[in-house]
């Protein structure tokens, strides 16, 4: 596999950061559960993002399961969730045993559209929270978003798995809603392996959610739980892995953006083609550079070319109302997100990409037009 090209697959440090702080955690013996790693990650982040606090957890999904939690999101309440998005994002609203209804994307971001946001509001008064997706480190539009939320009082959950080191008019994204979730799996423009961070300027309710993390365990001599707990907390060697990619974070996203704007000055003139876009207040990781075809050619096309390659390619998300789980829930839009599923593909962003695999890819899709 050494010779595959890859979508986006780990890419440690040249420097060995990374294992710097794994060889403290072994040389101290400080495996497990938590340590000096765990909380240096969540003040090093926190700090890197401009929050208050924040809670480093097992997943990304663990993190906006206890951000719905910390909103006060029950069984029975009405989250507005984007619908283009991944799994992970819907699936915590079901563990709360709470109710989603999708909400669309609009063309300009990929992402929630504020004119649905604002029929569905009219449409369903008792809403609890909002989850909103940055995708593929778009940022989407959060002053016409967060102006709607505010005024209807609702809690914002952004989902900001993709966008580390995506900024919306000079703030990074994940911090203006009340709790934001950053994701460190194995794709991600850094990563742990596996991991997540929940942010938040409510100091107060981010320690609650480490205690819910850590199985809810009372202070006391022996095991006593007064509330509902969960194993959700990130262990010092992961945490370790997470300081040292933390570092490289800019590095990573100037090497996203190149490869972006290689994809784009190399296709873009072509029939049909349109790379994913970008707005004057949006400042993107360009985690996946992304592209819609409108001709002949059709993604799939694209991908079987790649593929016969040993090149990594893959489908824009298939939004979550089209989802065979999630279609008995409503949704709030016209049809932009699936057009977007039906005329998407992400095309290989893996930060170790040379020049040479950029042409290769870029070759083998202007030989299908």
């Amino acid at each position: 596999m050494t010779d595959r090209i890859f979508l986006s697959s780990p890419h440690m440090s040249d420097e060995g950061y990374e294992m710097q702080y794994v060889q403290e955690a072994f040389d101290t013996n400080w495996i497990a559960p938590l340590g000096q790693n765990v909380n240096g990650f969540e003040q090093e982040l926190a700090e890197k993002v401009g929050s208050k606090a924040a809670a480093a957890l097992s997943s990304g999904t663990g993190a906006l399961h206890l951000a719905l939690r910390a909103a006060g999101v029950d069984e029975g309440d009405i989250v507005f969730c984007s619908t283009l998005t991944f799994s992970a994002t819907a699936n915590p609203i079901i563990y709360q045993n709470a109710t989603p209804v999708f909400i669309d994307s609009d063309h300009e971001t990929w992402n929630m559209c504020s004119k649905a946001l604002e029929e569905a509001f009219g449409k369903y008064p008792n809403v609890r929270a909002v989850i909103v997706v940055h995708l593929y480190g778009l940022s989407a539009d959060m002053d016409k978003i967060m102006n709607l939320c505010n005024k209807h009082g609702v809690a914002v959950i952004e989902d900001a798995a993709e966008s580390l080191g995506t900024y919306y008019k000079g703030v990074q994204t994940g911090t203006f809603g009340d709790y934001g979730v950053f994701s460190f799996n194995g794709n991600k423009i850094i990563t742990t392996s596996g991991g997540g961070m929940l942010v938040s300027d409510n100091k107060e309710r981010i320690a609650k959610t480490r205690f819910w993390a850590t199985q809810s365990r009372d202070s006391a001599r022996h095991y006593q739980h007064s509330e509902l707990g969960f194993n959700y907390r990130m262990s010092n060697v992961v945490a370790g892995i997470g300081r040292g990619q933390l570092k490289v974070l800019d590095q990573r996203v100037e090497k996203k953006r190149y490869i972006y704007q290689f994809y784009k000055r190399e296709l873009e003139h072509l029939d049909g083609v349109e790379m994913m876009p970008t707005n004057e207040w949006d400042e993107p990781n360009y985690w996946l550079s992304s592209m819609t075809l409108k001709g002949n050619v059709r993604p799939i096309e694209i991908m079987e070319a790649l593929e016969k390659e040993n090149i990594e390619a893959r489908p824009i998300w298939k939004p979550m109302h089209k989802q065979p789980y999630f279609e008995k829930y409503n949704f709030v839009g016209t049809d932009v997100s699936e057009q977007l599923f039906e005329n998407g593909v992400c095309l290989p962003s893996d930060t170790k990409m040379t020049d040479q695999d950029l042409e290769k890819v870029v070759k083998i899709i202007k030989n299908l037009w």
